[in-house]
């Protein structure tokens, strides 16, 4: 039985020209399509979308559950409300509208109450409704602010730069937030678009690192492929990598010590986001009183060589 060759779960198959694997928020560039309203996890949506988006949602729902209510104490007709009859009808519909908001948020200022059966059964089911409401957006809330997330720099660029007696690939990593992770470990695959038996296939291959891991990450981490005699980047030009639609995919690990939870997060360079024949400069420097000072702006710098 011939061996299966090494695939990180992005198929090997050669379908046309990629963008990227791995977008730079982390993501990765698939879009999903078909399947049913079944598959669809509205927790797993609203614990995901960004912070906007989530407070517009929050927002939008509660003024159309509002709005609905609002509707429904209008359709009573007037005298179903204490102190809401207006002149108008947009007036009378903005004191339902408010007085729905009352029984919604249990706030309940007593210059606006149910004047009848039909009104008081109505502000039973709202007031239930925003009871079960305002629980499941706190534990929306809750769950967004107490998830534990990596937030992780990396260099702009990827260097092709000077190691030891050749050369080495090499990027650089950053914790952008003052939480502690500690026993972070790195792994990264060449992903390349060759030619096959049955045509263009994309290949995989595993890089070795100078080091896996650290145990401590206060400062940045250069992260280093040598390039040996074992290396799939050996001998390669920019214009071979370019040809073979090199990209980097990157795996980041650690354990967040804030949370007790390990964290990941995920990156790519693509071929023409390396430099050659550079090295970075130093992000942190050592102040008069002895105390280690990182700028976390200047992970990304380097420098010709």
């Amino acid at each position: 039985m011939q061996k299966p060759t090494f695939d990180p779960g992005l198929t090997q198959q050669f379908t046309g020209n990629l963008r990227r694997a791995i977008n730079k928020d982390g993501s990765f560039n698939v879009e999903r399509q078909g399947g049913t309203w079944r598959n669809i996890h509205p927790y797993l949506h609203l614990i995901n979308v960004g912070w906007p988006t989530f407070l517009g949602l929050v927002l939008l729902a509660y003024i159309v559950v509002n709005t609905i209510f609002a509707l429904i104490y209008f359709a009573l007709g007037p005298g179903h409300l204490q102190n809401a009859d207006m002149p108008t009808p947009l007036g009378r519909f903005l004191n339902d509208f408010f007085f729905s908001a009352h029984t919604l948020t249990t706030v309940g200022y007593g210059n606006l109450a149910p004047g009848s059966i039909s009104a008081n059964i109505v502000a039973t089911f709202e007031a239930i409704t925003g009871l079960m409401g305002f629980a499941l957006a706190t534990g929306l809330l809750f769950g967004r602010v107490s998830r534990p997330s990596a937030k992780i720099g990396f260099s702009e660029k990827m260097l092709m730069a000077p190691y030891q007696e050749g050369r080495s690939l090499q990027f650089r990593l950053v914790n952008l937030r003052p939480n502690v992770l500690i026993e972070l470990s790195a792994s990264i695959t060449l992903m390349t678009v060759e030619p096959g038996p049955s045509g263009l296939t994309r290949q995989f291959q595993a890089l070795t690192l100078e080091r896996t891991s650290v145990y401590f990450f206060p400062l940045t981490w250069t992260v280093v492929h040598p390039i040996d005699e074992s290396s799939p980047l050996r001998g390669k030009t920019a214009a071979e990598l370019e040809a073979l639609q090199a990209e980097v995919l990157i795996l980041i690990k650690g354990f967040d010590d804030t949370f007790s939870q390990m964290v990941n997060a995920r990156y790519s360079y693509r071929y023409d986001e390396m430099v050659w024949d550079a090295k970075f400069n130093p992000a942190f420097h050592i102040d008069a009183a002895g105390r280690m000072v990182l700028d976390v702006n200047q992970v990304s710098d380097f420098t010709i060589v």
